[in-house]
Parts: structure tokens; C-alpha cells; sequence
């Protein structure tokens, strides 16, 4: 689950990570108000960013004002007519692509005298099986851009499982970026509070970038972005609540009221699978057929009517598609069952108008394959059966040809 940069430092801010001061704001008047604030506290410099879940913000424009998606304003009007540039406008960046997103909330923060600027991230190392922290004194850039560029200026230290990072680790990562006196201390700090609370909130990232060294050698997260593992929200209510159900894919969160795995994808071949790596597998077979999956749609294991009605209606909403492959393996659920289900998910009225131009290949292996096979055959609907994953790539060519 991805979160906010405002709801990021607000939960940086709960483990004593130094972050500057900040509002978040739904309106042009919240904003001002925001802004106004921070001066009474002696603010002369304001900064003001667009919050949308996706990265590059500050090189990102809207379509209709051309307002940057970071700006910074040296007055209270000023930040009044970036507030009106921005809200309701659609940012587009590197991230986003050029459909963009839609502007809905902004961040009010304080203006910070920037000495120099690092990277540093948390993240679990796949690889290894073990988090890891990375640094780099190449901040306020995209870290990928480094790691691909001047991997050398990727310092790590990885965590052992159930130790925590030590003192001496913390250390060594500081002293990577170049920091001394004072600044060394707070940098060592910053890095052993940052890695408890990427721990404490089972989290899958913690990015700061930039971090900044300020000329009174303090250390700051300017800018944040947290990840969470959607397995462990339950542990974490009150992180669940912050969950901005306009930043996902609508297709995505109407899956997931149905116990759906689906991830939307630009492509025109609709599938539908139980089991994720057959899913993949599947995809696979979709690309070598001459087509492009236009989803990934994991059903889980029982793959019963209800499951697969939603499954279309989900696969439906894309107007991209122009095909569907259903790839289902019978072995905890039987593959006639699975057939029966198909077809009387095609016969619903909501679906069948839907799906009498769309060429639907059904292939079930596993327990009771051929009774299902003869099923989907005689059923005198506009679905052809398949037994072999060659076969299905077959009919897919055949069906994006015709």
C-alpha cells in the first residue's frame, strides 16, 4: 500500500525522525491558512507539493496551467495561486505517464536551507533475505539513474534477521556520506530511528530523498516515500486508514472487495488464472501468441461461479480487451465445476451482451479435464476449449487474427 508524503513524515515524525514543519490541504483556503501559520512561526520561504502517488513531482507539469508539482514560494499569495494552478489540475511526470493524475491534495511545508543533499532507503534484499540500507551522497536524483551511472556511489549494510542494525552499521553509513562533528552524530541517529520505523510498520520501502545536511548541520527528511506489505496492514489499523483509494486503479480496488488478485496492464488480452505463477506463465503464453495481457488476475484457488462472474466483470471493465484466456489447473477445485461455472457466468444477462464479440478460450487441466472439455464443447456458446497451453496460445493467435 502506498501512502501520502504529508502521511509519510506524519509517520516519521511518531519515531522521532526529523522532518520540517508541514500541513496538508484539500483546498486553495487550507493552503493559505497553512502557509500563514508557518510565517507566524518565522517561515520566509514556503514550499508547496502536489501529493499524488507517484514519483518526479518537482521536473512534473499539469496539463492545463503548466504549474510545476513542486514549487517554491516566497510568499503567503504566492502560494495562494500555485494552490489555484494546482488543485483539480492533472500532474503529469516520469511516473505517472501521460495520462497523468489528478491533483487533490497539496502539502504546505517549510522552506529548508539545503547544505548538501544525500539519499537514503530501507528495503528488503530478495537476494538475500535480508533488509538493507542503502546511502548516497548523489541525493535529490533518481537513485536508479545512480545505481545504473555510479553504482560505486551506493554504499549498503544489510540487516541480519532478528539482530536489528547495529551501532557500528549505522556508523559506517554515515560516514559514507561524508558527514563529521556534529552532523556525523545526528546522520547516525537519523539512520538507526529511520531503520525502527521501517521495522516497527512492516513496511517494503522507506525512501528519503533528498535527506539534507541544513548550514547549522542538522539532518532532515525533506522528501519521503513509504511502502507498506499489504499482508501485515491488519497488524497496523490506523496505517490502513490512510489508504487514498483515489490514487489506485478503480479496476484494482473493485477486485479487491472480491478477494481478487488483479493488477491492470496495458494490453488487449484478458486473463483469468488460479494461482499465481501459472498467471505468469500464462502471460507469458499471451506474449508469444502475438498479443499483450491486458491484466494479471489471480482467482485463487476456488474458482467457483461467483469467483469467475467477477472475475469478468473486473476483465470487462477494460474497453482494451479483445480477447480472453482462461487458464485454470483442477486440483483443489475440479475442472468441470470450473466449466459449469464459465458457462453460466457467459449466459448472465450482464455479461453475455458484453462478451458475444469477445472470442473467450477456456483451458482446463487437472481433475475431471475431459468431462470439462465436453462441457464448455456443447455448451453453444462463443467459447472455445483448449487442453494444452499451446493449444490456448493457438486459439488466442487465431482469435486476435479474426
Amino acid at each position: 500500500m502506498n501512502i501520502h508524503e504529508y502521511q509519510a513524515k506524519e509517520i516519521l515524525k511518531k519515531y522521532n525522525v526529523a522532518v520540517p514543519e508541514g500541513t496538508a490541504a484539500f483546498s486553495v483556503e487550507e493552503a493559505v491558512e497553512a502557509a500563514e501559520k508557518l510565517k507566524e512561526k518565522g517561515s520566509s520561504l514556503f514550499v508547496l507539493k502536489a501529493q499524488i502517488h507517484a514519483g518526479g513531482r518537482g521536473k512534473g507539469r499539469t496539463k492545463k496551467s503548466g504549474a510545476k508539482g513542486v514549487m517554491l514560494c516566497k510568499t503567503v499569495d504566492e502560494v495562494r495561486k500555485g494552490a489555484e494552478d494546482l488543485l483539480g489540475d492533472t500532474l503529469v511526470t516520469i511516473q505517472t505517464g501521460e495520462e497523468g493524475k489528478q491533483v487533490q491534495r497539496l502539502y504546505v511545508t517549510d522552506g529548508v536551507d539545503i547544505e548538501k543533499e544525500f539519499y537514503v532507503g530501507v528495503t528488503l534484499d530478495r537476494a538475500k533475505g535480508m533488509n538493507v540500507i542503502m546511502v548516497s551522497t548523489e541525493g535529490g536524483v533518481e537513485i536508479e539513474k545512480v545505481a545504473e551511472e555510479t553504482p560505486e556511489k551506493i554504499v549498503k549494510e544489510w540487516v541480519i534477521p532478528g539482530h536489528g542494525l547495529y551501532p557500528s552499521q549505522a556508523r559506517r553509513l554515515a560516514f559514507a556520506l561524508g558527514l563529521t562533528g556534529k552532523a556525523f552524530k545526528q546522520g547516525v541517529a537519523f539512520i538507526q530511528t529511520l531503520y525502527k520505523a521501517y521495522d516497527a510498520t512492516d513496511a517494503t520501502i522507506f525512501e528519503i530523498n533528498p535527506l539534507v545536511l541544513t548550514p547549522n548541520e542538522e539532518i532532515i527528511a525533506l522528501d519521503a516515500k513509504i511502502n507498506f506489505d499489504d499482508n501485515a496492514l491488519y497488524r497496523h489499523p490506523d496505517i490502513q486508514e490512510l489508504r487514498d483509494l483515489s490514487e489506485e486503479n478503480p479496476f484494482e480496488v473493485e477486485a479487491g472487495k472480491y478477494n481478487l488478485n488483479y493488477i491492470k496492464l496495458d494490453g488487449n488480452v484478458g486473463c483469468m488464472v488460479n494461482g499465481a505463477g501459472l498467471a505468469m506463465a500464462t502471460m507469458d503464453i499471451i506474449k508469444l501468441a502475438g498479443g499483450d495481457p491486458a491484466n494479471f488476475l489471480d482467482v485463487g484457488g476456488t474458482a467457483n461461479v461467483e469467483t469467475v462472474k467477477n472475475g469478468f466483470r473486473i476483465i470487462l471493465g477494460d474497453p482494451n480487451v479483445t480477447a480472453i484466456l482462461i487458464n485454470i489447473f483442477g486440483g483443489i477445485v475440479r475442472c468441470d465445476r470450473v466449466a459449469g461455472g464459465v458457462i453460466e457466468a457467459v449466459k448472465d444477462p450482464e455479461i453475455a451482451d458484453k462478451v458475444k464479440n469477445i472470442p473467450i478460450i477456456v483451458r482446463l487441466q487437472g481433475t475431471n479435464a475431459e468431462e470439462a472439455k465436453i462441457l464448455i464443447d456443447k455448451s453453444g456458446l462463443n467459447v472455445t476449449s483448449a487442453v494444452l497451453l499451446k493449444e490456448a496460445a493457438e486459439e488466442v493467435t487465431k482469435a486476435l487474427a479474426s
